[in-house]
């Protein structure tokens, strides 16, 4: 669908520019922006190598470990139904984790194995290995809803993507917008967790 609104859009306005003689101008512009779209996934790109490598290291230092354990009364409170030893777990943390340091790169593969993980565990609860209700197959559990939701309100502490662009398209003082996003964020996964929990007490759960 995005694809057929971004090509309408673009369309448009080169029907628009070329009815009003302004083909020169398009032209430009589209070359401008291609060039300035090489130099900000470049930009990117060293930002993506650097933080991932130190996800790295704080994995193989036991960090991102450490911090799990420390999480578990809090994913627990979250996840009430979800078994701790479940590899879902583990997943969910690193997602969490990487979110939190503003390492939306990092988060998403954990993301998406998390949500492997829920699935299977449904198709557990479905065949009996793990008590609790399962739902019908092609239904989000209440698992993955609560995943869904908190990873989208996305608490960071340090927003690494807005603090690159910033410094790209040359702000004077690019981590600026840090207190700023912390206090959205926090407010928006406050939300999130209030929404979550009502939903869970409406269905009983």
């Amino acid at each position: 669908m995005l694809n057929y609104l971004w090509g309408f859009m673009i369309l448009i306005g080169i029907t628009y520019g070329a009815l009003q003689g302004n083909m020169q101008a398009i032209t430009e512009a589209a070359l401008n922006c291609a060039k300035e779209g090489v130099s900000l996934c470049i930009t990117m790109f060293g930002v993506v190598a650097l933080w991932c490598g130190v996800m790295e290291i704080a994995q193989k230092s036991g960090l991102i470990s450490w911090m799990s354990q420390k999480m578990k009364p809090f994913l627990k409170f979250l996840f009430p139904r979800l078994p701790e030893d479940h590899p879902a777990m583990q997943q969910i943390s690193v997602n969490m984790i990487s979110n939190f340091l503003g390492l939306g790169w990092a988060a998403t593969p954990a993301g998406l194995r998390a949500m492997e993980e829920l699935a299977t565990l449904e198709e557990e609860r479905r065949q009996g290995k793990y008590q609790g209700k399962a739902q019908k197959k092609g239904v989000a559990s209440n698992e993955m809803c609560t995943f869904l939701i908190i990873n989208i309100s996305s608490l960071q502490l340090i927003p690494v993507n807005m603090i690159a662009y910033r410094s790209q398209y040359g702000s004077v003082n690019p981590t600026a917008i840090i207190g700023p996003a912390i206090a959205a964020t926090t407010v928006s996964t406050a939300v999130a967790i209030l929404y979550c929990k009502w939903k869970d007490r409406k269905q009983g759960v």
